[in-house]
């Protein structure tokens, strides 16, 4: 009495059809499909950022150093 059929599913399955229509459905499928991809592209590049940002404190410390030389030379 708790679980749903084959059938029951079915009924469903052709009320949102009648309802919502092929065309929106699809459409859907294809937007939900992109923010997928979009979501993965996003999680793999979260690791690029960290990696440049290694990179420009390097190259901050470098700056440093040369604006400690130079004020050196300068006394």
């Amino acid at each position: 009495m708790g679980s749903f059929s084959i059938w029951h599913w079915l009924v469903v399955l052709v009320i949102v059809l009648l309802v919502f229509g092929t065309k929106k459905l699809t459409s859907g499928a294809k937007d939900l499909g992109s923010a997928v991809k979009e979501f993965k592209k996003g999680m793999r590049d979260e690791d690029k950022p960290a990696a440049q940002l290694g990179d420009e404190s390097g190259d901050a410390e470098k700056s440093r150093e040369k604006q400690a030389e130079h004020d050196k030379q300068a006394r």
